[in-house]
């Protein structure tokens, strides 16, 4: 049972990294783009908030519970990037450090995006899975391999962004505007590219 619960977590941890599922990267990218390493109570919080959400969906496709247009929820993961995105360029004067709770609309936010990139996450995961009864245990790995994968990424990206401000004295408004404006390009094509219209 351990063997296939750690090969589980290994192919979710591995999912994060895979170029192909990259826009759920650069969901990551602009969730934490309006925090600093002091803020790691608050991004612990938003990334464990976008797993539960997507793991919710993922639990439901798995299990055949819903049923969903693969085109459409292509087309809405970018959607959720650029309005993250968006809601980064309100931010700028630090509302971010501002917040006083480690809970916040943000993380209802992440919740809720987390459902739409969860049946994203469906299809891969769908196509390994077993056919045996531990088929939970297979879900709960995948999931715990994503969340570890997640914090990872999102650790190397405050490392990154102290970096910039504490030793080379980039602006934090500077940082905030090139992720969130990078990230809000890729989303766009992404966009224009689905097969939704």
């Amino acid at each position: 049972m351990s063997s296939v619960f750690t090969s589980y977590a290994t192919l979710g941890f591995h999912h994060i990294f895979n170029l192909q599922a990259y826009d759920h990267l650069l969901f990551l990218l602009a969730l934490c783009a309006i925090y600093t390493l002091n803020d790691w109570r608050k991004v612990l919080a938003l990334v464990t908030s976008f797993t539960i959400g997507h793991s919710i969906t993922l639990a439901l496709s798995t299990f055949n519970i819903i049923r969903f247009d693969t085109a459409l929820i292509e087309f809405l993961i970018p959607v959720t990037i650029l309005f993250t995105c968006f809601t980064n360029f309100f931010k700028l004067k630090g509302a971010a450090t501002k917040q006083r709770t480690v809970l916040s609309f943000h993380n209802f936010l992440a919740v809720c995006f987390g459902l739409i990139h969860g049946m994203g996450f469906s299809n891969y995961l769908k196509s390994l899975l077993g056919r045996g009864s531990d088929t939970w245990l297979q879900l709960l790995a995948f999931n715990v391999g994503i969340e570890l994968g997640q914090l990872l990424i999102v650790l190397i990206l405050l490392v990154v962004a102290f970096i910039l401000m504490n030793i080379f004295n980039a602006k934090k408004r500077d940082w905030i505007m090139v992720l969130s404006s990078a990230a809000a390009g890729i989303a766009l094509i992404l966009m224009i590219e689905t097969n939704i219209f």
